[in-house]
């Protein structure tokens, strides 16, 4: 097995019930995180489906909406179930990746800067390289207390300049795929 994994974290129509959604951005996001789980899939990367859970609302099990993203197709190697913004909190996911030898991960999933760059943090800090692939992540617009609204391309941007070299190495679906092509942060 890979030393690597990809994660793909909170891709649920979940999302598609949330006010904020917005589907202008979602046919790139799929078409490149489809690619991701696809290339992982020829490579036999492990691929680990992340699912966020909550008491109540469209992330509550009940739901019904705590399933894949359409259109993604995904057939994960094992599935987690979380309930913070860190997949590596309280899931399972952390003693998964030591127990298979997992020294890489590549990030994908949504909300960009919110789990996404949440777990990206936490799992540097606890050792793993990390991959981020923002081209497979999507977020939503979001205003500021101030009035400032800052698009999804400026939430994407902001996420990657506080990542890049400290936490992760900001790739395309092609050089995550790729791995050792990578520069090594410094």
């Amino acid at each position: 097995m890979s030393d690597v994994a990809l994660l793909v974290i909170d891709v649920q129509e979940s999302f598609r019930h949330r006010p904020f959604w917005n589907d202008a951005d979602v046919p790139p996001f799929t078409e490149r995180l489809q690619t991701l789980i696809d290339g992982a899939a020829a490579r036999r990367i492990p691929i680990l489906q992340i699912f966020h859970l909550a008491e109540s609302g469209p992330f509550a099990a009940a739901s019904g909406h705590v399933r894949t993203l359409e259109p993604i197709v995904i057939a994960p190697t094992a599935i987690f179930h979380k309930r913070r913004h860190s997949a590596l909190v309280d899931s399972g996911l952390p003693g998964w990746l030591t127990q298979h030898g997992i020294r890489r991960l590549i990030v994908s999933g949504i909300r960009t800067e919110q789990c996404c760059e949440t777990t990206t943090r936490h799992a540097s800090d606890s050792g793993w390289q990390v991959d981020y692939v923002t081209e497979a992540t999507l977020t939503f617009a979001m205003t500021h207390p101030s009035g400032r609204r800052f698009t999804a391309d400026d939430i994407k941007a902001r996420t990657e300049l506080v990542l890049m070299d400290r936490f992760a190495r900001i790739a395309t679906v092609e050089q995550a795929l790729a791995g050792r092509d990578l520069p090594v942060a410094a």
